[in-house]
């Protein structure tokens, strides 16, 4: 990324934000990125833990931390279709592992919206000591976590749904029934997330004397 800086700012201006550069090196093969977003000037991990969603987090706890950005039940439903790639580390979904449900799914005592199966494969994963192994990773979305597609929501819909926050969208009818849309019209996901994930990028945009264009995307100016 330094690299990237340091070429794109010895061309004529305007120079580029760390933002922008991410979008160009990146690519944009999906959807088609607004650019020309500024750089902040206050960069704390405690804050971004603060606005976004716990992966323990109830529908209503979801659906208040999306509406306090502007973005509603669909963008919520949408947005979550991102845990189709990507993996998460054993003690962050260790709850749902353990406990003292016996709601009779015998998924062992854990949560019992989780598939009992899914939730065997993950303890064997994870070891006796998941809630502290955060050495070992499992993918998001088991059976596809390399494509960017719908299966996130059928694994949902199977009780495989890797977070608690996941399971929690079957909780509500809406969002529940944009799921069931969602596994039925090939297309339809990619079709709404890059609506969805435009809406977002508009979100908390800094703008003329906001912000900055960092020389070092490592530090403030």
């Amino acid at each position: 990324m330094a690299a990237s800086r340091t070429s794109s700012n010895t061309r004529p201006p305007p120079p580029s934000s760390l933002a922008t550069i991410l979008v160009v090196v990146f690519g944009r093969d999906l959807w088609d990125v607004q650019l020309g977003r500024r750089d902040g000037v206050v960069s704390r991990a405690s804050e971004a833990r603060a606005q976004i969603p716990s992966p323990s987090a109830n529908f209503s706890a979801l659906e208040a931390n999306f509406a306090a950005k502007g973005l509603d039940v669909k963008d919520l439903v949408i947005l979550s279709g991102a845990h189709t790639i990507g993996v998460a580390h054993c003690n962050v979904f260790a709850a749902r592992l353990s406990g003292n449900s016996t709601a009779g799914n015998g998924n062992g005592g854990g949560d019992p919206t989780l598939n009992a199966a899914y939730a065997a494969q993950l303890r064997a994963a994870c070891g006796p000591s998941a809630s502290t192994n955060s050495a070992t990773a499992v993918p998001m979305d088991p059976g596809s976590a390399a494509r960017f597609d719908a299966h996130y929501y059928v694994n949902l819909k199977l009780g495989r749904g890797l977070f608690a926050s996941d399971a929690a969208l079957l909780t509500d009818r809406c969002a529940a029934g944009m799921i069931h849309r969602l596994t039925r019209r090939r297309g339809y996901f990619l079709e709404e997330f890059r609506n969805a994930v435009r809406k977002m990028g508009r979100v908390g945009v800094l703008t003329g004397r906001k912000g900055q264009i960092r020389r070092n995307c490592r530090a403030v100016n």
